[in-house]
């Protein structure tokens, strides 16, 4: 059941991640001005894909409170690097960004990592 609930928890965390990107997407990118920011936060009011994203985290925080009163830290938080892995996937095919041979090991050394951490 912990790793049912931490999986869930990493999976609602990448999910927002890739549902704000997506509502980014939309946004546009933002400058660094105050300006830009107020303009920012008054598209962010009206994109559901923030509303969304911010849905998923909130579940995603609920989920993981479930998580750190069932199991120790230690143990848990290295899974939140399974996210970076499904980011990265999705972020390659959906949203066409890089996937060069260096991210490649890198996810094999996180899914090593990982499968040792659940091993122990």
């Amino acid at each position: 059941m912990n790793l049912i609930l931490i999986l869930t928890g990493v999976l609602l965390n990448a999910i927002a991640q890739l549902v704000l990107k997506k509502g980014m997407s939309i946004i546009g990118v933002v400058q660094v001005d105050i300006p830009s920011i107020i303009t920012m936060i008054m598209k962010a009011a009206t994109n559901v894909y923030i509303y969304l994203g911010l849905l998923c985290y909130v579940l995603s925080f609920v989920v993981w409170l479930m998580v750190l009163s069932r199991s120790e830290v230690s143990y848990a938080y290295p899974f939140l690097s399974i996210g970076y892995i499904i980011a990265a996937f999705v972020g390659y095919f959906y949203f066409g960004e890089s996937m060069s041979l260096y991210k490649l090991s890198g996810i094999a050394l996180i899914c090593i990592g990982v499968f040792l951490l659940y091993r122990s």
